[in-house]
């Protein structure tokens, strides 16, 4: 499916009580809920990959997704773009926790 995302770097807990980091993703648990696993095809290579939703957002809505950057450089530097995810595997609600 194709996903618009944008990359936050906020260090520290995230919706399902795991800490940020590389792998982690937020989207709307309408649409990929917490503990989805999902690989992202980017033209970008650096950031295609495989990747776990452990977060949620207010500004996450919808087929939009937001990936997580240790660098607020490097997320500031990624903006916004548009990016093919394949789901791996369906979360619920109570995944995702470490």
């Amino acid at each position: 499916m194709r996903m618009t995302a944008t990359a936050y770097c906020q260090h520290g807990r995230t919706e399902s009580g795991a800490q940020t980091r590389r792998g982690a993703i937020a989207a709307d648990p309408r649409v990929l809920p917490l503990g989805s696993l999902v690989r992202i095809h980017s033209a970008d290579r650096p950031y295609s990959g495989t990747y776990t939703v452990l977060d949620t957002g207010a500004k996450v809505k919808g087929r939009k997704i937001d990936i997580f950057m240790p660098s607020c450089a490097t997320a500031r530097n990624f903006g916004k773009r548009v990016v093919l995810l394949t789901v791996l595997r369906r979360g619920s609600a109570g995944e995702g926790s470490p």
